[in-house]
């Protein structure tokens, strides 16, 4: 099987008044899907429970999106179970056909991307231009994967002996249980789930309750693609009540999952222990989050293309993206410029719902919306002066808008853990060793970035800024399959590099096989 060399999607132009009035059309059919109730699928079963989830539409909480079930204990395990099961058929199913079923599946989502996007546009406040590039990042998962577990299967390179006839081939784990985030529900949750089942694994798939109805849209291309009932499970439900159990199953081989820094703590945990009948340690691949930075030292190539990356880093899906600037060091001589270019390149967003195309749109739920509110109030008590935004916007849904917050020290609240939300911390530093002290002052390690024009700073840079992903005179944000292989360090999680060459490793094991060559 030889495959054209991979090349990202293309991200739609919305300037073609052809792509709008496309994309205009996509939002509208998808609104078909709200009123449907969907089932849990846990092989070839179609299962409905008395308790029920709703997903709602941020932008207006009074729309319901979809109606979902919410799984029980009983449940959780039998999706295991039947994952285990079906397990022992799909890893004898070549990687050459398990390709296949990702290729497929990239082609009807690539003719159908903007019905993808739009729903992130209602369920998750995405405007028009994130939305469409996190279905573009799934594309490419698939599309990226595919190629990788053909590369995976083929004879690896390994040293040769006389006598000996050796060889060593990749195999599946067993049954993963795949948590995908909100915040990028189509791109991530593709891209944890195919790399989980291209490697031969199977899957017990539980999507964050916000963004329950783009990932049914997933389960419904994998029924069109005819992937076999059991290779992947869907199972709704909150994390109290069924995530823990589904963790500490003694069948769960491994967890792959992006969230927040305390749960990714916690199933680290629990998968740790032992369980009784369990023959196994346990994988958790984990992505957790960030506090990231952009330096901005004082011999930069321009301010105002600074600023307007920072901008974009900042407050691209209002900020709630691990990988957002949330801190910009600046040094003291352009300090005072800098910031009223962030007050007012901020104060000209448009804040509106996602489904107008405007900047921003709103966070993702209500407490959300709270916590990022106490936040930017112990930024002022802590002594931050507000020069944008600070405050919600006058209409329903959860808009918050886009706040840069001065004066921030290094060590102050908003500088040290991560809001998840439109906030800016900006920090002054009177020298790039300053700046480069404060960059690398955080339990985090995900992104970062430098504006400077001296070479000789970006090659320290380089060696020093401790973070997974690293950018130079650019934005922190938007890393591209195959080209920027994503993960952090430290607290950020494990750097499993998704997207990268390293990453469908994760989810298999190496065997060696040596045979004795015998002459008669």
């Amino acid at each position: 099987m030889k495959l054209p060399k991979f090349k990202n999607e293309p991200l739609t132009d919305f300037t073609d008044k052809k792509n709008r009035k496309a994309f205009e059309k996509a939002l509208e059919t998808v609104t078909m899907r709200f009123k449907k109730e969907y089932p849990l699928r846990i092989g070839e079963e179609k299962l409905y429970t008395d308790d029920k989830l709703k997903s709602y539409n941020p932008s207006n909480p009074d729309e319901i999106i979809g109606t979902f079930q919410k799984a029980t204990a009983e449940q959780a395990i039998r999706a295991i179970e039947i994952a285990h099961a079906k397990f022992y058929e799909w890893k004898e199913t070549p990687a050459k056909k398990r390709a296949e079923y990702l290729l497929k599946a990239a082609k009807i989502m690539r003719k159908r991307k903007h019905e993808f996007s739009a729903m992130m546009v209602y369920e998750e406040g995405k405007n028009w231009i994130e939305a469409d590039a996190d279905t573009a990042e799934a594309i490419d998962f698939m599309e990226f994967y595919a190629r990788e577990i053909l590369r995976y299967s083929a004879e690896q390179p390994i040293v040769k002996i006389p006598g000996e006839d050796n060889y060593l081939e990749y195999i599946p784990l067993g049954v993963g249980l795949v948590i995908p985030p909100w915040n990028f529900p189509l791109a991530i949750l593709v891209g944890m789930t195919t790399a989980s089942f291209v490697c031969g694994n199977t899957v017990v798939l539980k999507p964050s309750s916000d963004s329950l109805a783009i990932a049914q849209m997933f389960i419904d291309l994998l029924d069109e693609v005819k992937l076999p009932a059991g290779v992947v499970n869907f199972v709704t439900g909150g994390g109290g009540s069924i995530g823990d159990v589904l963790v500490q199953h003694h069948l769960t081989r491994y967890i792959s999952f992006t969230g927040s820094m305390e749960v990714g703590l916690r199933i680290n945990e629990l998968a740790a222990k032992k369980q009784p009948s369990q023959i196994w340690i346990k994988r958790v691949i984990a992505e957790m989050g960030g506090k990231d930075t952009i330096i901005v030292d004082k011999e930069i190539y321009d301010i105002e293309d600074a600023a307007n990356g920072v901008i974009a880093a900042a407050f691209g899906f209002q900020g709630q993206k691990c990988s957002a600037c949330s801190r910009v060091i600046v040094h003291d001589s352009i300090y005072d410029e800098f910031c009223d270019l962030l007050a007012s390149k901020a104060n000209a967003l448009k804040v509106d719902e996602a489904k107008y195309f405007p900047n921003l749109g709103p966070v993702i739920n209500q407490k959300s919306k709270d916590k990022i509110l106490e936040y930017i109030n112990k930024a002022v008590e802590e002594g931050g002066k507000i020069i944008a935004g600070g405050i919600p916007l006058d209409k329903p849904g959860y808009f918050v808008l886009p706040t840069v917050i001065k004066d921030v020290k290094p060590m102050d609240t908003i500088s040290q853990e991560e809001i998840f939300g439109p906030v800016l911390a900006v920090i002054k530093s009177e020298n790039f060793d300053g700046s480069l002290m404060i960059a690398n002052n955080t339990i985090y390690g995900l992104t970062g970035a430098v504006y400077t024009k001296n070479k000789k700073k970006l090659e320290r840079a380089a060696r020093e800024f401790h973070v997974g992903n690293l950018y130079f005179n650019r934005k922190c944000t938007g890393a591209l399959v195959g080209a920027q292989p994503f993960g952090g360090f430290n607290m950020s999680g494990t750097d499993s590099k998704a997207g990268g060459r390293d990453y469908l490793g994760l989810f298999m094991q190496a065997k060696t096989v040596v045979k004795k060559i015998i002459k008669k």
